[in-house]
């Protein structure tokens, strides 16, 4: 078991776990996509519309999750990927590519809702993974309170204090920027909420709520290991089952008459307890 008061070094169980990885990749793809000829439907349909505004460019329930894989610029998605990839590697391999990949999108939906509440009537739309990315700092914080981060690469602080001051210092960007009617481009809001959704969430999980359990005791999967082959297979092992008077009557036989006087059936039981 690793040691939390040890510095933090992502690698874990994987370097590069399956969610993070699928993540990263669509993200890109995005992003590539923004800037080639469909770009401009992109930006119709996939940033996330506040409520009521005006124009052409309207809300949509899908932009709940499809603002998370669009970002405003280069240096956005290179600070979003690598932030997923630093703070979230371990998280994944504890979790599980199931549990992570439903924490990721909880806290990214959960963002994207308290932004709307926020934005209500503006003009402008918000892309970007931050208020999930947010949520992965939020889980970091909590599973691994003592790691030390180092703020530009230089300064070591233990991450409760890392998370705690990013969180306040959000807040209060986001209520000076509502005060003063800013057109800031940075949502503070949706980042705060991707934090209390994660917070709320990992509180559930800690009393036993985990969504990707709850999705497979809702859709279990189908039992492999049922249907008529096998079910046919283990009646005939039944059918099979010999004991050692048969044994011995069969060898006696053999004895008698040779093995080519068996039946299919001598033969099966005969091979079967040769088996055991």
């Amino acid at each position: 078991m690793n040691n939390y008061n040890q510095p933090y070094s992502p690698g874990g169980f994987q370097v590069m776990p399956p969610a993070i990885k699928t993540i990263i990749l669509i993200n890109v793809a995005v992003f590539f996509l923004q800037y080639s000829p469909i770009g401009n439907i992109l930006m119709y349909f996939g940033p996330l519309w506040p409520v009521a505004s005006s124009g052409e460019y309207t809300f949509q329930i899908w932009q709940l999750i499809s603002y998370m894989f669009m970002h405003g610029g280069l240096a956005h998605i290179l600070f979003n990927m690598f932030a997923l990839w630093l703070f979230g590697t371990e998280i994944a391999n504890y979790w599980g590519t199931k549990e992570f990949t439903a924490y990721y999108f909880i806290c990214g939906i959960g963002a994207a809702l308290i932004n709307l509440l926020t934005t209500i009537g503006s003009p402008y739309p918000t892309v970007g993974a931050s208020g999930a990315i947010f949520g992965i700092l939020l889980a970091f914080g909590m599973m691994f309170p003592d790691r030390y981060i180092f703020l530009y690469f230089l300064f070591p602080i233990k991450a409760k204090y890392f998370i705690a001051g990013y969180a306040a210092i959000e807040l209060l960007m986001g209520i000076n920027n509502a005060g003063m009617g800013s057109g800031s481009n940075i949502a503070h809001f949706a980042h705060l909420g991707g934090m209390v959704v994660g917070f709320a969430y990992i509180k559930f999980r800690q009393q036993g709520f985990s969504f990707s359990d709850w999705l497979d005791k809702t859709f279990p999967k189908k039992d492999e290991r049922s249907g008529p082959k096998l079910y046919k297979k283990e009646r005939e092992e039944t059918n099979l089952q010999v004991s050692e008077e048969e044994i011995d009557a069969i060898l006696d036989k053999i004895s008698r008459q040779g093995y080519e006087s068996l039946t299919e059936e001598e033969k099966k039981k005969l091979l079967k307890a040769g088996s055991k």
